[in-house]
């Protein structure tokens, strides 16, 4: 046993340890989100209906399927069983990016950043459904080349999972593939609203969040409780908030960031003038990076979906976001410093817990800086080669070069015949 796998087994080991209890991991149990919140979502669910009257339950229909799932394992308590299909979907994508970094132009640093940065985030990983839907996440993009239906379907699902994967068609280059994944992301939506009371309560409570005090914003009150702001920290919707003067607004200014992000990223679907093998990847990791640095609540287990799409990304030779991965392996690594294990100087705000949240948030906006210029550099700069010379899944018809984000035919940056002028000129 070599390679990635030969660190992955024993450092798994250990976050097995970790979440049954062998071992005690100092701060708050991570793992009374499974044995209680999880198990009591279970006992609602398997009766047909969705926890109607619980606040916390803030995700898609689809997430029910996750909390559900342990009952496969029958022979095992719910806590275990879950904790045992965590350490399958945990494997799962380590064999996917192992098998992506074997082929050509592949590298396989995919799958030793996802065998170190796992770890870094402690108990917590496993302790949550977060790497079921990563799972799902890095298959979608490592199947988007070759095979963008499946793509589609596996975002449409994920989407359903945890509203996240949608942003893996960002820099989709198929139809097909956007196509797909509003058919399996509605047909879910229509089964779970006729089978199952209750689908989309989900979204009243999401939109009752305040800040979190972990987000970026939280910094603001952060400092500010120690200059006289009149306000609390307290656990509210599932989560310990900041409740008080100005956090309306404050939450406000995250959503106008996260729309910003948003603009941002449609700047650059419409500028780009070519895509490059990896560019779905990195478009992917960029967009998640930015909505989850702007959210208004950073759970410690959001990490993983970065580190997953960062190792998808350092599947391809060449890949520029090297920097950015690495920025996001240091920011799970403050993280675990911040939670569980120094999270109550986070709470109390004292010099520890609000240094450890600038550094954290600190990073992921380094990241997100990053690797956005990385993505516009290499798609939109023209000192780099057209994507007619560089990208080797282009389709030639006619004699003419396919437009670069629309293999297809049509044109998201402009006129068809305009991309493929551009590229012409370029290529000559």
């Amino acid at each position: 046993m070599t390679g990635p796998l030969a660190l992955w087994v024993p450092t798994r080991l250990l976050l097995l340890l970790l979440v049954l209890k062998a071992y005690v991991f100092p701060g708050p149990d991570v793992t009374s989100d499974v044995w209680v919140i999880y198990q009591g979502w279970y006992e609602v669910l398997r009766t047909g209906t969705f926890p109607l009257d619980d606040v916390t339950w803030q995700y898609p229909p689809a997430a029910a399927l996750a909390i559900l799932a342990p009952a496969a394992l029958f022979f095992l308590d719910y806590a275990h069983a879950f904790f045992a299909l965590v350490l399958l979907a945990d494997l799962a994508v380590l064999a996917l990016l192992l098998r992506a970094g074997r082929r050509a132009g592949r590298t396989v640093r995919g799958a030793w950043l996802w065998t170190v940065g796992v770890p870094l985030l402690g108990p917590t990983v496993y302790a949550r459904y977060d790497v079921m839907v990563t799972a799902v996440a890095v298959a979608a993009l490592l199947a988007g080349a070759r095979h963008p239906r499946l793509m589609g379907v596996l975002a449409g699902l994920g989407a359903m999972l945890k509203v996240w994967p949608v942003l893996l068609l960002i820099g989709a280059v198929r139809r097909r593939a956007w196509a797909a994944a509003a058919l399996t992301a509605g047909a879910l939506a229509a089964l779970f609203a006729l089978a199952m009371p209750g689908a989309f309560a989900f979204l009243t409570f999401q939109r009752d969040r305040g800040t979190e005090v972990e987000s970026l914003g939280a910094l603001v009150f952060q400092v500010a409780r120690h200059h006289g702001w009149e306000g609390q920290v307290l656990l509210n919707y599932g989560s310990v908030e900041f409740l008080g003067p100005y956090v309306d607004l404050v939450s406000t200014g995250a959503l106008v960031l996260t729309g910003i992000a948003f603009g941002w990223l449609l700047r650059w679907r419409l500028a780009a003038a070519r895509s490059l093998p990896r560019t779905p990847a990195d478009a992917a990791f960029v967009a998640v990076l930015m909505f989850t640095t702007t959210s208004r609540v950073i759970s410690p287990q959001y990490m993983v979906w970065l580190v997953g799409l960062a190792a998808v990304c350092l599947c391809f030779r060449g890949s520029g976001m090297r920097v950015p991965a690495a920025l996001v392996l240091a920011a799970s690594f403050v993280t675990t410093l911040e939670f569980p294990l120094w999270f109550s100087h986070v709470v109390a705000g004292d010099l520890l817990g609000v240094t450890l949240l600038f550094v954290r948030n600190g990073l992921l906006v380094l990241a997100a800086l990053v690797a956005a210029r990385e993505l516009w550099r290499s798609t939109v700069s023209r000192r780099r080669e057209p994507f007619a010379a560089r990208h080797t899944g282009v389709e030639r018809r006619a004699g003419r070069t396919a437009g670069p984000l629309d293999a297809e035919g049509g044109s998201l940056g402009g006129a068809r015949g305009a991309l493929s002028s551009r590229a012409s000129r370029e290529a000559g």
